[in-house]
């Protein structure tokens, strides 16, 4: 598959918060970067990716990877919106949490493709298993589209790589968001038991 401008719109649709991107440049950057890492993999859209954080963690029982990518957005910028309202020395690049928010994951075609997991799982100890996980994949399909380092830096450390660096400001509250979103779901039931 490759990048096509119906592959963008259907991000668009998917992703509607990107419009709360005020920079024009970084909004469509972020277009870019999910229709690029769609288009090198068997998916036609976000929604077509296993609703879990990994391929093998339980799965959403209800949603999609899209309302996923969409539930850490908005939780990233409920999370900055009190938090600056009760602080307001904090300052927070909103165009820039937004868009990490929408990529933390935009490397989870790679990783989730089911022709690339069928291949690792058929030789893991050839490539790996997965050769590349989604932060890291992501960090490239972001540098690849021209999105600013401190968005692929979000898609780098919002999990568990995080741990080895020094999360900027924005990613800690993308990082947080990310498992709130994953810890709320487990604790109320809305996750398959696998």
């Amino acid at each position: 598959m490759s990048v096509s401008d119906a592959l963008r719109t259907n991000v668009r649709e998917e992703l509607p918060e990107v419009d709360q991107i005020a920079d024009s440049g970084l909004r469509e950057k972020v277009v870019e970067a999910w229709a690029t890492a769609l288009g090198r993999s068997s998916f036609g859209a976000i929604a077509e990716i296993r609703p879990s954080g990994n391929p093998d963690t339980p799965p959403l029982k209800v949603g999609t990877q899209a309302d996923h990518i969409r539930g850490v957005t908005r939780l990233a910028m409920a999370i900055a919106d009190e938090m600056t309202a009760m602080f307001p020395d904090l300052k927070v690049n909103r165009d820039l949490l937004i868009a990490g928010a929408l990529c933390h994951d935009v490397g989870k075609p790679w990783e989730f493709d089911p022709e690339n997991q069928a291949r690792w799982k058929g030789a893991p100890r050839a490539a790996g298993w997965p050769s590349i996980r989604h932060p890291a994949y992501g960090v490239h399909i972001c540098l690849s589209v021209g999105l600013p380092e401190e968005v692929a830096h979000m898609a780098a450390a919002h999990s568990g790589e995080g741990e080895l660096v020094v999360r900027s400001f924005e990613n800690t509250i993308v990082h947080h968001a990310d498992y709130a979103f994953w810890g709320t779901l487990k604790a109320g039931g809305l996750l398959h038991e696998e």
